[in-house]
């Protein structure tokens, strides 16, 4: 395979990129409530785990449930599931501590999820909005985000911060490098949340499908989420640095130029096109300043070419628009 090393470079005019045309749903009415379920799992009499849990459950009826078997693992027996509550608890009371101190106020999170979920009524208005934001404390290898029948449920040590001591030790920095413990910050909270609920929505079904497909259903999960929380800066969306991201603006041509030279856009091979599909530190042939998932960068370029010739179309609509055809009525060639 032909490689082409590009070193991407930081352009001060992509820094701050400004939306246009944001919709106004100051207007638009929800009903969502913030159950911070950890609280009231530490606050837990450890010499009563039993009841402690009877408690617990007239609470959290439908979440007690997912959290204990499907986030905890715990087995289904009462026995086994005190004993397993009990030890969970003393081992990660230091990490609900830490969160306790890292995230001293929800309600900014709050806000921001709030507002997403507004949009999300205005481009989805028949998808449900989940009726609640639960948070929790979970196994640090275990799950960050959630969308379960209680609502969003978010998993605070996940963001801890990166240097938080426990994502150091050597089993966790094998779970989750640096390149993915880097954005263990709790800023990530609202743009997580909102990918799970465009997840949620419309599962992914690109695997297998020629590389500029994948591409370009990713760039369609990307502009959704960009649509859903506009104010959010693009960096974090796509789990880029800033720097990365302004790399990729500044050699989008080449870039491009990479994929085509090296005919890899009909590509279906998955050791083949996997890192630009796929999270990772860098993309290897493009240099070690690049960011990994450059395809989706790609996909989401292409995506904001088609929509500009299509402004009447719907969110729900992209979102059920094939791939090939999107890209190639897209007529994309990179700037």
């Amino acid at each position: 395979m032909k490689k082409l090393f590009i070193i991407l470079t930081v352009v001060s005019a992509f820094a701050c990129k400004s939306k246009k045309n944001i919709p106004d749903v100051s207007s638009i009415q929800i009903e969502v409530k913030t159950e911070r379920f950890e609280k009231d799992f530490f606050l837990m009499d450890s010499t009563h785990i039993a009841a402690s849990l009877d408690t617990l459950n007239e609470k959290y009826p439908s979440f007690l449930r997912d959290y204990l078997y499907n986030i905890l693992g715990a087995l289904p027996q009462p026995d086994s599931v005190v004993r397993y509550v009990g030890l969970f608890k003393k081992d990660y009371q230091n990490v609900y501590d830490a969160s306790q101190k890292k995230i001293v106020s929800f309600d900014i999170y709050k806000k921001q999820i709030e507002t997403g979920f507004r949009f999300l009524k205005y481009y989805f208005p028949a998808y449900k909005t989940p009726a609640a934001i639960i948070t929790f404390i979970g196994p640090l290898d275990g799950t960050a985000n959630a969308i379960t029948a209680s609502g969003v449920a978010i998993g605070l040590q996940s963001y801890l911060g990166k240097d938080f001591p426990a994502y150091q030790t050597e089993y966790i920095r094998d779970v989750y490098p640096d390149y993915k413990s880097r954005r263990f910050e709790p800023e990530y909270i609202p743009v997580n949340c909102m990918r799970g609920i465009v997840d949620d929505m419309y599962p992914y079904k690109g695997t297998g499908r020629p590389l500029i497909e994948q591409m370009v259903e990713t760039g369609k999960r990307l502009y959704v989420l960009d649509a859903l929380l506009p104010e959010t800066p693009d960096s974090l969306k796509t789990g880029y640095t800033e720097k990365q991201l302004e790399g990729c603006f500044s050699n989008e041509k080449n870039i491009w130029s990479f994929f085509v030279e090296n005919n890899l856009l009909y590509e279906t091979e998955s050791n083949l096109i996997g890192v630009y599909v796929n999270d990772g530190p860098n993309t290897p042939e493009l240099g070690p300043a690049s960011p990994g998932f450059i395809g989706q960068f790609i996909g989401w370029q292409i995506i904001k070419k088609w929509m500009e010739k299509n402004k009447s179309v719907s969110l729900t609509e992209l979102m059920k628009k094939d791939p090939k055809d999107l890209f190639e009525e897209s007529k994309y060639k990179a700037n």
